[in-house]
């Protein structure tokens, strides 16, 4: 299967942190492994430097806004008061994106038997639409490999 850049990282952080399995998946594990301070807060999640600020909300959300905040943490610099509107909105997009990799990988999604979305929220600690919009992506990525195959071998 194709991976994306992303999807590729993901993985690769992972295996180095020496995670295979959606069982083994935890905030403090991997905060710990990264040597990055989680904080949780009433406030927004946010980055400064090695601290992470969660906030105090259910385990899913907790987890979603982890997946968010180690992709500024991983690949954004500077502090978005001063940044140019499109810019914030560029950067938001990325850590949206990089949060379902992260929090639904999916190399451990081709690990499972996955037929629904009660299936990931079942093995991955995030909230039903996180999931439906993860299985949606997932799905789609599937198809567009079955549609490109069958292009190509029509040839």
């Amino acid at each position: 299967m194709y991976y994306t850049d992303v999807e590729k990282f993901v993985e690769n952080l992972y295996k180095q942190l020496e995670i295979l399995t959606p069982m083994q998946l935890s905030i403090s594990a991997i905060a710990e492994a990264l040597q990055i301070e989680i904080i949780y807060s009433e406030t927004i999640g946010m980055r400064i430097d090695n601290y992470i600020v969660l906030p105090a909300s259910s385990p899913q959300n907790k987890w979603q806004y982890f997946g968010h905040e180690l992709c500024h943490y991983f690949f954004h610099e500077g502090d978005q008061r001063f940044m140019n509107s499109l810019f914030i909105d560029l950067q938001e997009n990325q850590a949206n994106h990089f949060a379902y990799h992260f929090c639904v990988p999916t190399f451990m999604l081709n690990q499972l038997h996955i037929e629904s979305v009660y299936d990931i929220l079942y093995h991955f600690p995030v909230d039903f639409s996180f999931a439906l919009h993860r299985l949606e992506m997932y799905r789609n990525k599937q198809f567009s490999l079955h549609e490109a195959t069958a292009s190509y071998l029509a040839c």
